[in-house]
């Protein structure tokens, strides 16, 4: 078994990386080729006919009604 030099040892390290940042490439690739496309358009209206029929239980747009509101202060601070 012959001893490697230095720019030998480095050189086998470096392909060594590349095959395995190719591998992970090819992975991603193959992740990726699997998932079901979905055209912009349809996508689109799906989101405003989601958000259109959640909006009426969205507290941020209908707000908080005053009497069941658990986050109101039920007496102001004493303390001053």
């Amino acid at each position: 078994m012959a001893l490697l030099t230095l720019p030998q040892m480095s050189r086998r390290v470096a392909i060594g990386s590349d095959i395995r940042q190719a591998r992970r490439a090819v992975e991603q690739l193959r992740m990726e080729a699997g998932i079901d496309c979905v055209k912009v358009s349809k996508a689109a209206s799906d989101l405003l006919q989601f958000c259109t029929e959640q909006a009426k239980s969205n507290p941020f747009l209908v707000g908080i009604p005053a009497a069941p509101n658990t986050f109101k202060e039920k007496k102001p601070c004493a303390i001053l």
